[in-house]
């Protein structure tokens, strides 16, 4: 571990400060975080990021400092992370700009969070920089938006309430009804036309971070069906969620000695299901010819969000359904606008946690369930998200 970070000049740096979601957290932090929070903003634009603290609200912190750093400039990026304990990114597409922040921050032993739901992003910086991390006892913890609390904690949630000795087979059903921001569809877009270079590096990964001894833990794709239990028709989900999900059980023994996680996109009707499924088929093609690709990247830029009356009409809910020992639990994690307010609510409260709560030790690559646990979920309670068992 890392000697103690306390003597940095900051506590916590926002970089992408200035875009949507980025905006939505400096006001989430100015709001709710503790008065002796030593914070930053930090982007590109002096001038832009002037902009966004000027029109922060009032609340116990304070009036944020400002940094000047470019994804695009190693040598600004390892100031900022030596410069601070934490640091938060929502600069993305991540695959295309995220990896020289982690590799400034595990050098420097600086924890991290951000809102990728990327996968291919995922595998790479665990290839490249899990070991540094692990040296400099720096967390990097990914996906600390809708992709992928609500499942992570969710599932930890759930099982939480079965016997730990038994097998457990737990399936995630997520719906919303929500605007996705821009920043997903460029993410999904990219990674859809590189599926066979996201499937190698996976396959690498998964090779050298090895299995848990004398336990298995796996993903299953799963089938389009109904779900007896539910009630909803059920569409297999190619994101991000199940792989990070399965991390977590592969770290933590109470998920049982067999676990397998299944995840879905929840709809009331067959119609509506065989619809998403075509949308999802029809963005995959389209990501495949590059003159689309760019087109629709271009039609949707990023910084881009709905306002506030369309964000509060937003919802989401992910029903957590785990069975082991001959009990069922049927938990359900439920919130606001996903891709927007409630992203920024957890991305904040995730960095909070990390730099403030007696979480357990961890180092490396770890996902939020690893790293932060009750904790995380006893905050987000706080703020207004439901866990229940149902």
């Amino acid at each position: 571990m890392p000697e103690s970070r306390s003597d940095r000049a900051l506590d916590l740096v926002l970089l992408g400060a200035t875009g949507f979601t980025g905006r939505l957290t400096a006001e989430y932090l100015a709001r709710h975080a503790p008065a002796d929070l030593r914070w930053a903003l930090a982007g590109r634009n002096e001038a832009r990021l002037a902009q966004v603290r000027d029109g922060l609200p009032d609340g116990a912190a304070g009036a944020p400092e400002l940094v000047v750093a470019d994804s695009g400039d190693p040598d600004s990026l390892r100031a900022l992370a030596e410069s601070t304990r934490l640091v938060i990114t929502t600069v993305g597409p991540f695959l295309r700009y995220g990896e020289p922040l982690v590799a400034a921050c595990a050098a420097a032993g600086t924890d991290y969070v951000d809102i990728t739901g990327e996968p291919e992003f995922v595998d790479e910086v665990w290839l490249r920089h899990h070991e540094a991390a692990e040296a400099s006892g720096a967390r990097i913890v990914h996906a600390c938006g809708f992709d992928s609390i609500p499942h992570d904690l969710g599932v930890r949630f759930a099982v939480g309430h079965l016997p730990d000795d038994v097998p457990i087979k737990a399936r995630g059903v997520v719906r919303a009804a929500a605007i996705s921001s821009s920043g997903t569809l460029h993410s999904a877009l990219e990674q859809f036309a590189r599926a066979r270079t996201m499937s190698r590096t996976h396959a690498a990964r998964r090779k050298a971070e090895g299995r848990p001894e004398g336990r298995r833990v796996r993903g299953s794709g799963g089938k389009p069906h109904r779900d007896p239990a539910l009630g909803y028709w059920l569409l297999p989900l190619p994101t991000i969620d199940p792989m990070v999900v399965v991390r977590s059980a592969a770290a933590d023994p109470s998920y049982g000695p067999d676990f397998t996680y299944a995840h879905y996109a929840g709809t009331k009707t067959l119609r509506y299901a065989a619809g998403g499924a075509g949308a999802v088929g029809a963005l995959a093609l389209a990501a495949q010819v590059g003159p689309l690709r760019r087109a629709l990247m271009s039609r949707f830029g990023s910084g881009q969000g709905p306002d506030e009356r369309r964000r509060e009409k937003s919802w989401f809910t992910v029903d957590v359904v785990a069975e082991g020992g001959g009990r069922t639990v049927h938990a359900r994690v439920s919130g606001g606008d996903p891709g927007y307010g409630e992203t920024s609510k957890m991305l904040a409260e995730s960095a909070l946690s990390l730099l403030f709560d007696d979480n357990p030790p961890t180092a490396g690559m770890v996902t939020t369930a690893q790293a932060m646990g009750e904790h995380l979920t006893a905050r987000l309670q706080a703020a207004g998200m439901r866990f229940e068992v149902l």
